[in-house]
């Protein structure tokens, strides 16, 4: 079963969106791939431990491989962060990244309602993003 609504995935589209053009503006021009999932790490490491981060992330990444099997290539570090990103940039295109991308952050959030609730993670997501509107989940 999977926890990514259709009006996740948008939500996802328009996070990632926001985050592009918010780092742009900010003069940042590193690594794009995934960011939003390396920004939620530091706050929910904090709140659940870097294992428990760990395990909600590779439970995303198992959900998300149903839908995009390529996502089935990443790991998860030890500290959390997502691994084999820079090998499947050679061999992904742009706009299968960028799906790819959504449909993990949406699982991520899926998850993230499921066992924190829906008020802790707009609250979450607030703290990170605080200038885009809250989400309606």
């Amino acid at each position: 079963m999977t926890s990514a609504t259709p009006k996740l995935k948008e939500y996802a589209r328009r996070l990632l969106a926001y985050d592009e053009v918010s780092d742009k503006s900010a003069g940042t021009d590193e690594f794009r791939g995934f960011r939003v999932c390396e920004k939620l790490r530091g706050p929910l490491s904090k709140l659940a431990g870097v294992g428990g981060f760990g395990s909600l992330l590779s439970r995303a990444l198992t959900l998300s491989g149903a839908e995009i099997p390529w996502l089935r290539k990443l790991g998860i570090k030890s500290d959390g962060s997502l691994e084999g990103l820079e090998e499947l940039e050679t061999i992904i295109d742009s706009r299968q990244m960028a799906e790819g991308e959504v449909v993990l952050v949406s699982q991520l959030l899926g998850l993230l309602i499921t066992f924190i609730g829906p008020a802790l993670t707009r609250q979450l997501l607030h703290d990170i993003w605080p200038k885009m509107n809250d989400p309606e989940f």
